[in-house]
């Protein structure tokens, strides 16, 4: 059964903020209930004689105290013109930044009052008796629900919003209105200048020629820079929930052009957005049709043995499990593994895996396990969520309040232009990862018909983290090196899940961690680890060129007598549109 909706649904997109709204206070309810002992399960026992009344009493004194205070520090402020507010936003919280929440009583009041009934909720939450996954998802809701009533968020409590709509003489309420419109006809939010980009004209750039498609995949390889590249290619699998180009942004932005610049013979898997005539299609489908059928032909125009293998996010886990499907079938097809921000070890999921469990996932199998598809706008929106102040609300304000244009930036463009996936695929992956975790336990899981040992896996493994990853936590990615590889190597990037990997060495910025001795827990490679200063890019390709086989004379052409060029990279499938 399909179960994609038209974007054009008008009714769609407020529906569904209305619904993830509606879904966190149910689930931060039914939390409490078990905390108060009211619900239909027991709380877990984290302390002998607790008493959940004897709690509530506590926290409302607690609460009564703070805001007495408050009301103190107010009045004091009053007369003194001059006195700190007591209560003050997180250090990087941006909603508050305006001097009227600092200088304007009234304002000053509003932000106060919001920040010590965010805290009271926080505070309750940290002193519910329950287990460990019940707090965590406690205080995902609780934070969903703190995030959407902030004062800045509404017009008649915003002063920026006040203050541009009288300059404007209402013209910004007009807009933002236009805006609010145009996006409900869309059925997403709109958070950059999708005019200032396009796929093959200032993004997905660098050369090169699609050699081979199927109805899952296209593959690029991309045109040598060098006179002489590695004799050994490098087939690169980007995740499928998102656009390749991630990995080829722009000129000056691009990993896909600096692994060219370095000499290596370059291919790439593009993704194909789900469609009606593949909504069928499942997980070992996207391993066969996927780095599988693309390993195949690589070795092919390149003429050798093996290839080298690189994954990022998702697109890590599929080359692990095609790589655990080749060591099952005894062949060695791979010189070196190389995993970006990839999971294979779920028992750490970060707030994602929040969103996930036994009754979600059932849901959806019996929706599209069969068949169907996951809409691209719905996953961007659940990760959305993820950071709802930066990446819902914060366009919320500026688009419909205030009227503002969105601003032109590449990232925030091509985390818009979303992918949709078949169900059957979705559905096993999230059964077998999220919920499950079978992938890092040997015959666990049957994946082309065959049982997968991650740990038969014997190729040199590069594995890179990045420190403030919010989709793959990095000692979950840390994890990885237990799993499965050869002589693993570990590294460390600032930063969080993209800006971490796509860090060019020409812009000299953040900095990575380095510690060859992994015989450690993560903490404790980290105090020990050597802080470099600007990208890991480099470490990477001396670790490439460690395990090179030599180069040769650079192909003048692309594919071979089998495998023609269909059409220029980016080619079309990376084109097409979900959303």
């Amino acid at each position: 059964m399909n179960n994609f909706t038209s974007p054009g649904d008008p009714s769609e997109y407020l529906e569904r903020l209305m619904q993830a709204g509606q879904q966190s206070m149910k689930q931060f309810d039914e939390a409490l209930a078990m905390t108060a002992g009211v619900g239909g399960k027991k709380p877990a026992p984290a302390g002998q004689g607790f008493s959940p009344f004897g709690f509530a009493l506590d926290m409302q004194r607690e609460y009564l105290t703070q805001v007495w205070r408050f009301w103190n520090t107010t009045a004091i402020r009053t007369f003194t013109l001059g006195a700190r507010s007591e209560i003050q936003p997180a250090r990087g919280d941006k909603r508050f930044k305006d001097e009227a929440w600092q200088e304007t009583p009234y304002y000053d009041l509003l932000k106060q009052s919001y920040l010590l009934a965010a805290k009271q909720m926080h505070d309750l939450v940290e002193g519910a008796q329950v287990d460990d996954r019940t707090k965590l998802q406690l205080r995902f809701y609780a934070r969903q629900f703190i995030d959407a009533m902030s004062p800045s968020n509404f017009p008649a409590t915003n002063p920026e919003v006040i203050r541009t709509a009288i300059e404007t003489r209402s013209a910004s309420l007009a807009s933002g209105m236009a805006n609010l419109i145009e996006d409900m006809r869309k059925g997403r939010i709109t958070r950059v200048d999708e005019s200032a980009f396009e796929v093959g004209g200032n993004l997905a750039v660098t050369p090169g020629s699609v050699v081979f498609e199927n109805e899952l995949i296209q593959l690029i390889q991309y045109t040598p820079q060098t006179p002489v590249v590695e004799r050994t290619p490098l087939l690169i699998v980007p995740p499928c929930i998102n656009k390749y180009y991630l990995l080829d942004l722009g000129k000056g932005n691009s990993f896909v052009e600096y692994a060219v610049a370095q000499g290596h013979q370059v291919f790439l898997i593009s993704w194909r957005s789900a469609v009606p005539e593949i909504d069928h299609l499942t997980w070992d489908d996207y391993l066969t049709k996927g780095p599988l059928q693309a390993i195949e032909v690589v070795r092919e125009i390149a003429k050798v043995e093996q290839v080298h293998a690189l994954g990022f996010c998702v697109g890590g886990t599929i080359m692990s499990c095609a790589a655990a499907v080749l060591a099952a079938r005894g062949e060695s097809k791979l010189t070196s593994l190389t995993l970006l921000t990839t999971m294979l070890d779920f028992v750490d999921t970060g707030d994602i895996g929040l969103l996930i469990d036994e009754g979600a996932v059932a849901l959806r199998e019996a929706t599209i396990g069969r068949g169907g598809i996951l809409p691209g706008k719905e996953l961007a929106f659940t990760f959305g969520t993820l950071r709802a102040n930066d990446l819902i609300w914060r366009y919320v304000v500026d688009s419909y309040l205030k009227g503002a244009p969105p601003d032109a930036f590449d990232l925030l463009y091509w985390d818009s232009d979303s992918v949709s996936l078949p169900g059957p695929m979705y559905c096993w992956y999230t059964r077998n990862t999220y919920l499950e975790n079978k992938l890092r336990e040997p015959g666990k899981t049957t994946q082309c018909g065959l049982p997968i040992d991650l740990s038969r896996v014997k190729t040199p493994l590069y594995v890179l983290a990045s420190r403030e990853d919010h989709i793959v936590p990095w000692r979950s990615a840390y994890r990885s090196k237990d799993l499965m590889g050869t002589n693993p190597r570990f590294v460390l990037a600032a930063s969080g899940h993209v800006a971490g990997v796509i860090n060019p060495p020409a812009r000299n910025k953040r900095s990575h961690w380095l510690n060859d001795d992994l015989n450690c827990e993560a903490k404790d490679w980290l105090d020990r680890a050597e802080e470099k200063p600007g990208s890991w890019w480099p470490d990477w390709d001396a670790w490439m060129k460690r395990h090179s086989s030599g180069t040769v004379p650079a192909p003048g052409h692309a594919g071979d007598d089998k495998y023609g060029v269909i059409e220029p990279a980016p080619g079309r499938y990376v084109k097409l549109k979900s959303n």
